[in-house]
């Protein structure tokens, strides 16, 4: 009756927490949600400004499916001066989100059977994407002893023939851990005689706390086979805008991934472009800094109160907003649903994310509710 392809997307594994913490708050319960993927932040307002100058001037018509032609440019330019990624503006394109990106990339390369490798613990899409795409994901675990990321012996024992395509995430969600230049060089040697692509999305490039972050289309001889993914959702607070772009050098496949999006959702929202514009012409550089800082100022609150309770443990997140924490036993699902009935506190279960016996929480929250959640898990775990 139903599409095959359709049937085999399993529902997003957190629906179950999000649905309880709903029903208990319209019952008048206090909680608490460390769930959320998005800053708490406002949009920083030179870019609402750019909105609604856009909105005066009538800027409300369709534009190019890839993107208006100044957007483009802003976009390689930015990919050049700041990642060292060799992009021109008629090598990118911009789409609804880092989502769409994924998906255009996904439907565009992958044919049955392909194998995509993908570390585990994954962004909760990932595997799903791949799944609709045809493709067989092959997933590779990694723990803390290697800060949850995999190694190159990992991913030389992983390859096969029909291995198409590697997904690395920078810094990761859900862990918050970043590959450094030189492990990111180590599993490009790996690939060196190879012709897998790699899906580099590296959405949280801007919250970093530690070290640096390297794009891996800048390694030499990296950026045919890399399709960069980017956008301005997690950097300058523009979630509801979906902004995301991408690169790739192989102007075939973009053509093609032009194509898809232009017979489903065609260009994205005008105003929203102008507005990305004015974000990454850098009107909103300081508010970028100021987020991050804030985020860093959190992350170390919510990483010494975590870890200073009895029974639950995280690495230290050198990016992104998340504390993965390890929990006693491996049912995570239970474990959520217990404390969110018990004490009114949200996190995710690791099991979306591909692994047992750890949780995710957001710290992109206010520190008061980091306080309170934090006084909380303590009252749980005792």
């Amino acid at each position: 009756m139903y599409a095959d392809r359709i049937t085999k997307i399993a529902p997003s594994q957190t629906i179950a927490i999000t649905t309880l913490a709903q029903e208990l708050k319209a019952q008048g319960k206090d909680i608490l949600s460390f769930s959320a993927g998005e800053p708490d932040f406002d949009t920083p307002p030179c870019i609402e400004e750019a909105a609604k100058a856009a909105i005066d001037s009538g800027f409300s018509k369709y534009t190019a499916v890839k993107g208006i032609p100044e957007l483009l440019q802003a976009i390689a330019k930015k990919f050049q001066s700041e990642n060292g990624l060799d992009y021109n503006a008629d090598e990118v394109m911009v789409s609804n989100g880092a989502k769409q990106c994924l998906f255009n990339a996904f439907q565009a390369l992958i044919n049955p059977g392909d194998e995509v490798i993908i570390p585990t613990p994954y962004w909760v899409s990932y595997p799903e994407l791949v799944t609709y795409s045809g493709g067989k994901n092959v997933f590779l675990s990694t723990s803390a002893a290697t800060e949850f990321k995999i190694t190159p012996d990992q991913l030389q024992k992983a390859l096969t023939p029909k291995t198409k395509i590697l997904v690395l995430t920078t810094p990761s969600n859900p862990t918050g851990m970043i590959y450094t230049k030189e492990e990111l060089r180590a599993l490009g040697e790996v690939l060196k005689d190879t012709k897998v692509w790699v899906l580099s999305d590296e959405i949280y490039e801007k919250l970093v706390y530690e070290g640096s972050m390297f794009s891996f289309g800048a390694l030499e001889g990296q950026l045919e086979r890399t399709i960069t993914i980017n956008g301005l959702s997690k950097a300058v607070s523009m979630t509801g805008w979906r902004v995301g772009y991408l690169g790739t050098k192989d102007k075939t496949l973009l053509k093609h991934m032009l194509a898809l999006q232009s017979h489903s959702t065609s260009s994205i929202n005008s105003i929203a472009q102008k507005a990305a514009l004015a974000a990454l012409q850098g009107c909103a550089d300081k508010d970028i800094e100021n987020m991050r800082l804030a985020f860093k100022e959190r992350r170390d609150t919510a990483y010494a109160g975590l870890n200073g309770i009895k029974g639950l443990s995280a690495l230290k997140p050198q990016g992104a907003f998340y504390l993965w924490i390890q929990i006693p036993g491996q049912n995570s699902m239970e474990f959520c649903q217990k404390l969110l009935e018990e004490q009114g506190v949200a996190l995710v279960p690791g099991i979306a994310f591909g692994v047992e016996g750890f949780v995710r929480m957001s710290y992109a929250c206010s520190l008061e509710q980091i306080h309170a959640g934090l006084e909380r898990l303590k009252k749980f775990m005792a």
